[in-house]
């Protein structure tokens, strides 16, 4: 006997999308602070305060 598929709502898709899309950047984020942290950063450019 043929079940019918249970449809998945709009709204947990897109909230599913929007956390995945904050965990990218999270993720992202903090890689960018550890590298500043220990001074390892070849794309970003910023003075150290600690050189003047």
């Amino acid at each position: 006997m043929a079940v019918p598929k249970k449809r998945t709502s709009k709204s947990k898709s897109k909230k599913a999308q929007w956390k995945k899309k904050a965990l990218f950047v999270s993720k992202k984020s903090l890689s960018l602070a550890k590298s500043l942290l220990f001074e390892k950063s070849n794309s970003f450019i910023y003075l150290n305060n600690k050189s003047i």
